[in-house]
């Protein structure tokens, strides 16, 4: 099944040592995703913010951002969606699809638009690590593609984050003088990122969804059994979609953000503690550190979005 361990003998633990490095490359590229997802979005309310005088403070907000500080976010999100289990992330996948679906029809288009973009880092990751996992399944050369498909993301990732630095210290003069043609090609056409985000992530999930339902429900011996994990979650997953449209519609600060993580995390906690696995409770946990360092990384950009 590892194409990289079939030239080696079958020492004992080999094929775990395998199944650690797969796990690590899909974490690999879930993180560039998010790395190009969030590089996309920063140069987007950058030029926004730019064309806005009164939103001037953001848009130098923006521009302090370290972009050093850039790889280190890569790699411990490669860490902690290597650490996820597929079942955890599969849900992860799943609660976010509904929560979005709701986001959607009850908000419709606006600005909240580029805050949901924000808040989907983490379940993107979640998502692209799933449907690695169920496309590749049985591949006999698996870890020859989860190596082509991370050095891929890997160069986007690069190449998006060098797209986000030259315009945070180029654009302002470049957009004047006309004679950057990628600065006149983002003067131009740089209002279109929203809407190419919002296809790219609706065929992600798609893709996300289908590959999460099928890694869950492989667990499941019967129809019955499976009618027993489905029910309860599908009734925590509207209880959590109602409360926090609720708690939307009523607060209006920075910290709602986080709290509906812990809320999210803990309905998520307590329903596997019934219906889940010991090894399930550890991965909810490490999904809350995850989710809390996507927000922690992206605060600025959330300002942003909050006060557009």
């Amino acid at each position: 099944m590892f194409s990289l361990g079939s030239w080696l003998p079958a020492f004992p633990g080999l094929a775990w040592g395998w199944a650690l490095l797969d796990a690590f490359l899909q974490g690999l590229v879930g993180a560039c995703a998010v790395s190009v997802l969030c590089s996309l979005l920063k140069v987007y309310l950058y030029i926004q913010c730019l064309n806005n005088p009164e939103r001037q403070a953001e848009k130098e907000a923006i521009r302090a951002q370290r972009a050093v500080l850039e790889p280190l976010h890569v790699l411990v999100l490669t860490g902690v969606l290597a650490l996820v289990g597929s079942r955890v992330a599969a849900l992860v996948v799943l609660e976010f699809s509904l929560r979005a679906v709701s986001t959607i029809l009850s908000l419709g288009k606006g600005s909240h638009s580029s805050q949901l973009y924000l808040l989907c880092q983490y379940s993107l990751g979640c998502g692209v690590s799933c449907g690695l996992s169920f496309l590749l399944e049985g591949a006999p050369h698996r870890s020859w593609s989860l190596l082509l498909a991370a050095g891929l993301a890997g160069l986007l990732a690069l190449q998006c984050q060098r797209l986000a630095r030259h315009v945070c210290a180029l654009y302002e003069l470049h957009s004047r003088a006309r004679y950057c043609g990628l600065c006149i090609l983002l003067l131009s056409d740089g209002h279109r990122i929203p809407a190419l985000l919002r296809r790219a992530l609706a065929v992600a999930f798609a893709v996300a969804d289908l590959a999460a339902v099928e890694l869950i429900n492989r667990d499941f011996l019967s129809a019955a059994e499976a009618v027993r994990f489905w029910t309860p979650l599908t009734i925590c997953y509207a209880l959590l979609v109602v409360y926090m449209q609720e708690e939307a519609r009523q607060s209006a600060d920075g910290g709602l953000v986080f709290r509906t993580v812990l809320v999210r995390m803990g309905g998520l906690f307590i329903l596997l503690l019934t219906v889940g696995r010991w090894s399930d409770i550890l991965h909810v946990l490490v999904s809350l550190l995850g989710e809390l360092w996507c927000l922690l990384r992206a605060r600025v950009l959330l300002e942003c979005c909050r006060r557009q």
